[in-house]
């Protein structure tokens, strides 16, 4: 599997571990009015934006880190089907993802942005 192929799949298991839950947490918010922990051990998203803005805000917030990830999952679709814009539309828009790493506190996602800057450069001159 090509580097690039690999950076597509790491782009597609973050934005399914992470983008997708987006919308049911902020579902579980709006109801309960508290975030969801995640299996007992820490509140899902709880950075500091959670504290920082009303709950309306940080709905919004959470539903456009869900449309990001799937910005960034179009784009690994590109990757994977051999498309450089795929590549390129992946690097431009994974520092508006760190933003919300930031303000979301989720440390996994670094790891995975990192894997896929370390993929992609690399592979931006093995596309057609």
């Amino acid at each position: 599997m090509s580097a690039a192929r690999i950076a597509a799949v790491l782009t597609w298991a973050y934005a399914a571990g992470f983008g997708i839950p987006a919308i049911p947490v902020g579902v579980y918010l709006l109801n309960r009015g508290r975030l969801p922990y995640f299996m007992g051990l820490f509140p899902m998203y709880s950075g500091p934006w959670s504290s920082r803005f009303e709950h309306r805000t940080f709905l919004l917030l959470l539903t456009v880190f869900f449309i990001v990830t799937l910005v960034a999952g179009w784009a690994a679709w590109l990757i994977w089907n051999g498309s450089k814009a795929g590549a390129i539309l992946s690097l431009i828009v994974l520092p508006l993802e760190v933003v919300f790493w930031i303000g979301f506190a989720l440390p996994i996602p670094w790891l995975i942005g990192i894997a896929r800057v370390a993929l992609l450069i690399p592979a931006l001159n093995s596309f057609d």
